[in-house]
């Protein structure tokens, strides 16, 4: 099973935070609210915190503007997985990776099967990776962001999680790039 290697150097990122909503403030979103404080709480620095409409080419123009910022390892999003006619955020983002991370998807949904049942069914969340940037789409409940980021983000983004986790492989994320990433990780 997993463990943390103590002996290892935290490597703090910096994650931006995208709430997809038609009715959501500030004041009023707590999905949003919800993963900037894990990620605080976790060593990590929120680098950006923007809120959206449900409107593919928003979500998609606010996702690119991150992805070109070289100081961002992580965006992670929240708002518009499920069914209905605003729902568009996978339909948004999943062009930009180049590279889809289904077991993302498939551990969501079984994580979320033990809180929900089978209403998990009705969950989108999707990740991927486009230039050298981790992506994660949560659904916009706050209980979902909790439990993407308490069972499967707070490790996979903790270089100390063994036996594997993301942050040892963002130095060769982007190997064709030579940006740097990450820094302070070694393979």
């Amino acid at each position: 099973m997993s463990e943390l290697n103590e002996s290892k150097q935290f490597v703090p990122l910096r994650i931006a935070v995208l709430t997809v909503s038609d009715t959501r403030m500030y004041e009023d979103d707590r999905s949003g609210a919800t993963l900037a404080e894990r990620i605080v709480n976790s060593g990590h620095e929120v680098a950006d915190r923007a809120i959206v409409p449900d409107d593919v080419a928003a979500i998609r123009g606010r996702v690119e503007a991150w992805l070109a910022d070289p100081e961002i390892d992580v965006v992670i999003t929240t708002g518009g997985t499920g069914f209905t006619g605003r729902d568009v955020t996978p339909e948004a983002v999943e062009p930009l990776f180049e590279k889809k991370m289904d077991g993302f998807a498939t551990l969501f949904l079984l994580v979320s099967f033990e809180k929900i049942g089978t209403s998990a069914i009705q969950t989108r969340a999707t990740a991927g990776v486009a230039r050298s940037t981790y992506i994660f789409c949560l659904p916009g409940s706050p209980g979902a962001c909790k439990d993407a980021w308490d069972n499967i983000l707070v490790y996979q983004l903790d270089y100390r999680h063994e036996p594997c986790n993301f942050v040892e492989l963002m130095p060769r994320l982007d190997e064709h790039l030579r940006r740097p990433k990450a820094r302070g990780a070694t393979v």
